[in-house]
């Protein structure tokens, strides 16, 4: 995967950073995985009032339907073609089981057209197999992983992130997400071998105010330039900065922990994410 950097023919392309699609081997996704993507609703509820500021407009999409659970357990299947998705920052492989069902996954960095893959506990470690992570030897890169045993995969599932088995604790693994917390998961939970793809998505810029309008993403106000009434960092003589970073509820940001203090899942933090 690399980027690529335009020439300053125009301003929007000046700073434009855009990513390469070598790795991609097919245009069209398959027909049998494609459903319509939601309603867009423009921010709007049931009665037209605007609920959610900043939403409207995008490139029409078909979301493509993922397979996060993994659940053919034993079943080889053969990558078909790596493609694009307009709804992730990943890219998704296309999987061809031996009893002709089709799926789409995730698709590692290191995944080939062509190799075979297998998933459930009998699964070798290596890229793009998916297995428990009691499975999984220790130090091993992994992402996709479950939260809970069947649940489908619910952590580490966007382009270049990865998490690292670091040791066992009984019936848990303990895992150093991408984040730098280091928490228990259980060890029936499956987890993908591999980083996710696409890892150079963090380099791409997008030049211009109109690519953000066609990801659906309308021009966000800062609370400093708006009114004292609509935001309570708003007004002031000049250009004031706002005082203490808060929400436009008036709820404090950057910084003020949001946490619930007794939320049942402190237990199987060890350590807190690095600030």
């Amino acid at each position: 995967m690399a980027v690529r950097k335009l020439n300053p023919t125009t301003p929007g392309q000046r700073h434009k950073i855009i990513g390469m699609f070598e790795t991609i081997t097919s245009s069209t996704p398959e027909k049998s995985l494609v459903g319509g993507y939601r309603k867009k609703t423009g921010g709007r509820n049931s009665q037209g009032k605007m609920t959610m500021r900043y939403i409207g407009g995008g490139h029409k999409r078909k979301y493509r339907v993922i397979d996060f659970k993994r659940g053919k357990d034993g079943i080889p299947a053969v990558v078909k073609s790596i493609e694009y998705d307009p709804n992730r920052s990943a890219r998704i492989a296309l999987l061809f089981y031996v009893d002709g069902e089709k799926s789409y996954i995730l698709a590692p960095n290191g995944l080939q057209v062509g190799q075979k893959l297998l998933s459930g506990a009998d699964a070798a470690p290596e890229v793009g197999n998916a297995l428990p992570l009691e499975n999984i030897p220790l130090g091993t890169i992994v992402h996709s992983i479950e939260l809970r045993p069947g649940q489908g995969a619910a952590f580490v599932r966007s382009a270049g992130t990865f998490a690292q088995i670091t040791s066992r604790d009984g019936k848990y693994v303990i895992v150093k997400m991408p984040s730098g917390e280091i928490r228990k998961i259980l060890g029936t939970c499956k987890a993908t071998i591999g980083s996710v793809g696409n890892s150079d998505h963090s380099l791409e810029r997008s030049g211009k105010a109109g690519r953000s309008r066609w990801l659906g993403r309308r021009p966000r106000v800062r609370g400093v330039a708006m009114n004292p009434v609509d935001h309570p960092m708003g007004g002031g003589e000049g250009r004031a900065s706002g005082g203490h970073p808060r929400s436009r509820k008036g709820l404090l940001a950057k910084g003020k922990r949001t946490r619930a203090p007794k939320n049942l899942s402190n237990q199987f933090i060890i350590e807190r994410r690095k600030k």
